[in-house]
């Protein structure tokens, strides 16, 4: 029995499948029930009742699905407390974010952390804030850049950053010959949608009134295809200013403001109100935080 194989176990039994457990574990299915078949050679019985597509614990299964959760919180708070040992910040830091905010944020503020602390092992977990957030609230990661505001009780929050939306077309667009454009102007145009996330629930709600005029040519699933595709003639969008900087330095593209109310972004550090912080946790908040007041 390793610790690995206890966590693919958990993986099965939460999740109900073989093959759920492996994408999420990152193993093909037959890797994962390679792992669960020595365990159950290891103590001797079956923990796993195979039925269908069904996957349940057994009696001997609910048994150790207690005792692994147990060894595995452990383990981490072992590796925390050696971690913690010492005069300087060491271990592992793992910090969500989604795509956008790890091209044009983070870079600088993890270039900075790390030249401060060369003992702290950065990983990204990258995805959506609502995604974030829940990996935060079951503690898989360590602190969350989120946008915000937050809702969640249990986590703490502090802001960051703050970028305004403006609309990007194409410089030969007619639009490109204004500063400021109307959202009635705007509809006018083929529009160019993300997919999903903050952005796209905001341009939902300011074309609500407009539905009968909207032109959607696209559905697209990055920041970096929305860029490329504007660059391209396809169409108008919505963006961060941050996340347009170097097309329109290059020209590419041009950043129109709103005729009405100015729209805003913030992002802000999330965690976990009631953990005991490691020491690579507190420092790279505080860094991060240092940073956002500097750049004021």
């Amino acid at each position: 029995m390793d610790f690995d194989q206890l966590g693919t176990f958990l993986e099965v039994a939460k999740l109900g499948s073989f093959s759920r457990a492996g994408q999420k574990v990152f193993r093909s299915q037959s890797a994962v029930s390679a792992q669960i078949r020595q365990l159950e050679q290891e103590y001797g019985d079956r923990l796993l009742d195979r039925s269908g597509k069904d996957v349940t614990l057994t009696p001997a299964g609910r048994i150790l699905f207690a005792y692994a959760e147990r060894l595995l919180q452990m383990r981490d708070e072992s590796r925390l407390a050696v971690a913690d040992h010492g005069t300087s910040p060491r271990g592992k830091l793992v910090v969500g974010a989604n795509e956008a905010t790890c091209l044009y944020v983070l870079p600088d503020v993890f270039a900075k952390y790390c030249s401060l602390y060369p003992g702290v092992q950065l990983s990204i977990y990258r995805n959506f804030s609502y995604k974030i957030l829940e990996k935060l609230e079951n503690g898989t990661i360590d602190v969350g850049i989120v946008t915000l505001p937050v809702k969640s009780p249990s986590l703490k929050t502090h802001a960051i950053f703050r970028d305004q939306l403006m609309w990007m077309v194409h410089p030969q667009s007619p639009l490109a010959k204004h500063d400021v454009v109307s959202i009635a102007e705007i509809v006018k145009h083929p529009i160019l949608l993300p997919k999903t996330g903050y952005t796209r629930r905001l341009m939902d709600k300011l074309f609500r009134p407009y539905a009968s005029q909207l032109q959607v040519r696209m559905e697209l699933p990055s920041v970096g295809m929305i860029k490329s595709f504007v660059a391209a003639g396809m169409g108008v969008s919505l963006i961060s200013t941050s996340f347009a900087r170097d097309q329109v330095l290059a020209g590419r593209v041009k950043l129109i403001a709103f005729k009405e109310d100015e729209q805003w972004r913030e992002l802000g550090l999330a965690y976990r109100r009631d953990r005991t912080l490691t020491r690579a946790t507190t420092t790279f908040i505080t860094a991060v935080r240092q940073l956002a007041a500097a750049s004021k």
